[in-house]
Protein backbone atom coordinates (compact mmCIF):
# COMPACT_ATOMS: atom_id res chain seq x y z
CA UNK A 1 0.00 0.00 0.00
CA UNK A 2 1.14 3.44 -0.52
CA UNK A 3 0.09 5.62 2.33
CA UNK A 4 0.33 9.26 3.93
CA UNK A 5 1.71 9.66 7.52
CA UNK A 6 1.02 13.29 8.73
CA UNK A 7 2.50 13.50 12.25
CA UNK A 8 4.53 16.26 13.85
CA UNK A 9 6.04 14.21 16.56
CA UNK A 10 9.33 12.94 15.09
CA UNK A 11 9.71 9.98 17.17
CA UNK A 12 6.24 8.64 16.68
CA UNK A 13 6.49 9.68 12.92
CA UNK A 14 9.93 7.12 12.85
CA UNK A 15 8.34 4.00 14.47
CA UNK A 16 5.28 4.62 12.17
CA UNK A 17 7.20 4.33 9.29
CA UNK A 18 9.73 2.01 10.18
CA UNK A 19 6.43 -0.64 11.10
CA UNK A 20 4.82 -0.31 8.14
CA UNK A 21 7.96 0.03 5.88
CA UNK A 22 8.86 -3.76 7.67
CA UNK A 23 6.09 -5.03 5.84
CA UNK A 24 6.53 -3.51 2.40
CA UNK A 25 4.54 -0.50 2.29
CA UNK A 26 4.93 2.98 0.72
CA UNK A 27 4.97 5.69 3.87
CA UNK A 28 5.57 9.41 2.94
CA UNK A 29 5.77 11.82 5.86
CA UNK A 30 4.50 15.01 6.38
CA UNK A 31 5.05 17.05 9.60
CA UNK A 32 2.90 19.75 8.92
CA UNK A 33 -0.51 20.75 7.03
CA UNK A 34 1.67 22.20 4.21
CA UNK A 35 3.79 19.62 3.54
CA UNK A 36 0.79 17.02 3.56
CA UNK A 37 -1.24 19.52 0.89
CA UNK A 38 1.98 19.51 -1.17
CA UNK A 39 2.08 15.59 -1.09
CA UNK A 40 -1.84 15.36 -1.46
CA UNK A 41 -1.37 16.90 -4.70
CA UNK A 42 1.20 15.17 -6.27
CA UNK A 43 -0.09 11.43 -5.13
CA UNK A 44 -3.29 9.32 -4.28
CA UNK A 45 -3.08 7.46 -1.25
CA UNK A 46 -4.60 3.63 -0.50
CA UNK A 47 -4.44 5.12 3.23
CA UNK A 48 -4.19 8.43 5.07
CA UNK A 49 -3.07 8.87 8.75
CA UNK A 50 -3.59 12.02 10.03
CA UNK A 51 -2.64 13.64 13.40
CA UNK A 52 -4.84 15.96 14.51
CA UNK A 53 -2.93 18.86 16.21
CA UNK A 54 0.08 20.01 13.79
CA UNK A 55 2.11 22.93 14.40
CA UNK A 56 0.33 24.91 11.65
CA UNK A 57 -3.21 23.76 12.13
CA UNK A 58 -4.99 20.29 12.35
CA UNK A 59 -4.70 17.22 10.74
CA UNK A 60 -8.98 17.70 10.22
CA UNK A 61 -7.68 20.71 7.88
CA UNK A 62 -6.23 18.11 5.34
CA UNK A 63 -9.24 16.01 6.09
CA UNK A 64 -11.62 18.56 4.67
CA UNK A 65 -9.53 19.06 1.96
CA UNK A 66 -9.26 15.20 0.99
CA UNK A 67 -12.97 15.12 1.05
CA UNK A 68 -13.58 18.38 -0.77
CA UNK A 69 -11.13 17.20 -3.68
CA UNK A 70 -13.66 14.16 -4.40
CA UNK A 71 -11.23 11.53 -2.82
CA UNK A 72 -12.74 8.50 -0.90
CA UNK A 73 -9.14 7.80 0.42
CA UNK A 74 -9.81 5.94 3.49
CA UNK A 75 -8.77 8.26 6.82
CA UNK A 76 -7.66 7.23 10.06
CA UNK A 77 -7.29 10.09 12.72
CA UNK A 78 -4.27 10.06 15.47
CA UNK A 79 -5.20 11.79 18.49
CA UNK A 80 -4.42 12.38 22.02
CA UNK A 81 -7.80 13.69 23.07
CA UNK A 82 -10.09 10.68 24.31
CA UNK A 83 -13.43 12.70 25.03
CA UNK A 84 -16.14 11.17 22.50
CA UNK A 85 -17.02 14.83 21.61
CA UNK A 86 -13.70 14.90 19.76
CA UNK A 87 -13.58 11.37 18.32
CA UNK A 88 -17.56 12.24 16.98
CA UNK A 89 -16.48 15.20 15.71
CA UNK A 90 -13.33 13.62 13.24
CA UNK A 91 -15.95 10.83 12.58
CA UNK A 92 -18.38 13.59 11.38
CA UNK A 93 -16.07 15.13 9.55
CA UNK A 94 -15.01 12.19 6.76
CA UNK A 95 -12.72 10.41 8.89
CA UNK A 96 -12.90 6.52 8.16
CA UNK A 97 -11.52 5.30 12.16
CA UNK A 98 -9.26 7.02 14.97
CA UNK A 99 -6.40 5.61 17.13
CA UNK A 100 -6.18 7.75 20.51
CA UNK A 101 -2.88 8.25 21.74
CA UNK A 102 -0.68 6.48 23.12
CA UNK A 103 -1.55 3.33 20.59
CA UNK A 104 0.35 -0.03 19.90
CA UNK A 105 1.89 -0.42 16.49
CA UNK A 106 -0.34 -3.72 15.94
CA UNK A 107 -3.61 -1.89 16.70
CA UNK A 108 -2.57 0.70 14.11
CA UNK A 109 -1.47 -1.51 11.16
CA UNK A 110 -4.65 -3.82 11.57
CA UNK A 111 -6.68 -0.98 11.41
CA UNK A 112 -5.04 0.54 8.64
CA UNK A 113 -5.42 -2.78 6.78
CA UNK A 114 -8.94 -3.12 7.26
CA UNK A 115 -9.53 0.62 5.84
CA UNK A 116 -7.24 -0.66 2.91
CA UNK A 117 -8.92 -3.44 2.04
CA UNK A 118 -12.59 -1.63 2.48
CA UNK A 119 -13.13 -0.69 -0.79
CA UNK A 120 -11.19 -3.86 -2.43
CA UNK A 121 -13.06 -7.16 -3.46
CA UNK A 122 -11.14 -8.71 0.10
CA UNK A 123 -13.32 -8.07 3.09
CA UNK A 124 -11.57 -10.61 5.36
CA UNK A 125 -8.09 -11.28 6.39
CA UNK A 126 -6.89 -13.97 5.17
CA UNK A 127 -7.37 -14.62 0.83
CA UNK A 128 -7.63 -18.01 -0.56
CA UNK A 129 -7.55 -18.41 -4.47
CA UNK A 130 -7.30 -21.88 -5.25
CA UNK A 131 -3.55 -23.37 -4.00
CA UNK A 132 -3.03 -19.90 -2.85
CA UNK A 133 -3.55 -18.36 1.11
CA UNK A 134 -2.39 -15.13 1.49
CA UNK A 135 -1.96 -13.33 5.39
CA UNK A 136 -0.95 -9.65 5.14
CA UNK A 137 -1.55 -9.38 8.99
CA UNK A 138 1.61 -12.18 9.31
CA UNK A 139 3.14 -11.18 5.79
CA UNK A 140 2.80 -14.93 4.51
CA UNK A 141 2.44 -17.10 1.39
CA UNK A 142 1.81 -20.50 1.47
CA UNK A 143 1.18 -22.42 -2.25
CA UNK A 144 -0.23 -26.02 -1.58
CA UNK A 145 0.58 -26.19 2.22
CA UNK A 146 4.31 -25.03 1.76
CA UNK A 147 5.35 -21.59 3.03
CA UNK A 148 6.77 -19.17 0.77
CA UNK A 149 9.45 -16.55 1.75
CA UNK A 150 8.82 -13.23 0.13
CA UNK A 151 11.08 -9.85 0.59
CA UNK A 152 8.98 -6.79 1.79
CA UNK A 153 9.31 -5.54 -2.00
CA UNK A 154 7.81 -8.74 -3.15
CA UNK A 155 5.00 -8.94 -0.54
CA UNK A 156 4.27 -5.11 -1.48
CA UNK A 157 4.08 -6.25 -5.77
CA UNK A 158 1.76 -9.29 -4.55
CA UNK A 159 -0.30 -7.81 -2.30
CA UNK A 160 -1.33 -4.59 -5.11
CA UNK A 161 -1.60 -7.42 -7.64
CA UNK A 162 -4.04 -9.44 -5.44
CA UNK A 163 -6.18 -6.40 -4.46
CA UNK A 164 -6.40 -5.92 -8.53
CA UNK A 165 -6.64 -9.15 -9.72
CA UNK A 166 -8.06 -9.54 -13.19
CA UNK A 167 -7.60 -6.05 -14.22
CA UNK A 168 -4.77 -5.19 -16.16
CA UNK A 169 -2.10 -2.27 -13.67
CA UNK A 170 0.29 -0.08 -15.57
CA UNK A 171 3.69 -0.84 -14.73
CA UNK A 172 4.08 3.29 -13.55
CA UNK A 173 1.42 2.49 -11.09
CA UNK A 174 2.65 -0.45 -9.61
CA UNK A 175 6.01 1.34 -9.29
CA UNK A 176 4.44 4.22 -7.31
CA UNK A 177 2.47 1.98 -4.96
CA UNK A 178 5.88 0.01 -4.04
CA UNK A 179 7.75 3.18 -3.49
CA UNK A 180 7.50 5.95 -1.40
CA UNK A 181 9.21 9.72 -2.60
CA UNK A 182 11.66 9.32 0.44
CA UNK A 183 12.85 6.20 -1.00
CA UNK A 184 15.97 5.38 -3.46
CA UNK A 185 14.90 6.11 -7.22
CA UNK A 186 14.55 3.90 -9.45
CA UNK A 187 13.26 2.88 -12.93
CA UNK A 188 10.26 1.04 -14.03
CA UNK A 189 13.07 -1.76 -14.63
CA UNK A 190 12.61 -2.68 -10.88
CA UNK A 191 9.09 -3.38 -11.53
CA UNK A 192 10.35 -5.60 -14.50
CA UNK A 193 12.92 -7.57 -11.64
CA UNK A 194 10.47 -7.69 -8.86
CA UNK A 195 7.63 -9.21 -11.28
CA UNK A 196 10.25 -12.12 -12.66
CA UNK A 197 10.83 -12.91 -8.48
CA UNK A 198 7.13 -13.47 -8.12
CA UNK A 199 6.41 -15.28 -10.85
CA UNK A 200 9.16 -17.46 -9.80
CA UNK A 201 7.51 -17.63 -6.16
CA UNK A 202 4.38 -18.50 -7.50
CA UNK A 203 5.41 -21.56 -9.62
CA UNK A 204 3.47 -24.33 -8.82
CA UNK A 205 0.31 -22.13 -8.01
CA UNK A 206 -2.76 -21.29 -9.62
CA UNK A 207 -1.91 -17.82 -9.75
CA UNK A 208 -0.34 -16.53 -12.81
CA UNK A 209 1.15 -13.07 -13.81
CA UNK A 210 0.36 -12.30 -17.81
CA UNK A 211 2.43 -9.54 -19.16
CA UNK A 212 0.65 -7.06 -21.72
CA UNK A 213 2.92 -5.52 -23.43
CA UNK A 214 2.43 -1.70 -23.87
CA UNK A 215 -0.39 -1.68 -21.13
CA UNK A 216 0.81 -3.58 -17.95
CA UNK A 217 0.26 -6.73 -15.32
CA UNK A 218 -2.19 -8.78 -14.81
CA UNK A 219 -2.67 -11.42 -12.49
CA UNK A 220 -5.06 -14.16 -13.32
CA UNK A 221 -6.06 -17.60 -11.45
CA UNK A 222 -5.87 -20.45 -13.61
CA UNK A 223 -7.25 -22.93 -11.24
Amino acid sequence: MRLLLVEDTEDVAEAVVASFARRGDAVDHAATVADASDLIALQDYDVAILDIELPDGSGSEILRAIRAAGKATPVLMLTARAKVDDRVSALDSGADDYVVKPFDLRELEARVRALGRRNGPDRGGVLRLGNVTFDPAACALDIDGRAVGLTRREFSLLEIMLANRGRVIPKDRILERMYAFNDEPVGANAVELYIARLRRKLEGSTLAIRTLRGLGYQLVSEG
